[in-house]
């Protein structure tokens, strides 16, 4: 379910993983850490089969 939620106010988009920060009051909530870590953890292993095709 999880980006579908509508209990929490969490960030995101189609474009990757975010947060609502304001002025900085709010810290990320532990989905939109998560959320961060996993697209993270994606984007390096395209990045690493990109390195070694080339």
């Amino acid at each position: 379910m999880g980006a579908f939620e509508m209990e929490k106010v969490k960030g995101g988009s189609p474009y990757g993983a975010g947060t609502y920060a304001g002025d900085g009051s709010r810290q990320p909530s532990e989905l939109e850490l998560e959320q961060g870590f996993h697209q993270g953890k994606y984007i390096a292993g395209i990045t690493k089969k990109l390195k070694e095709a080339a």
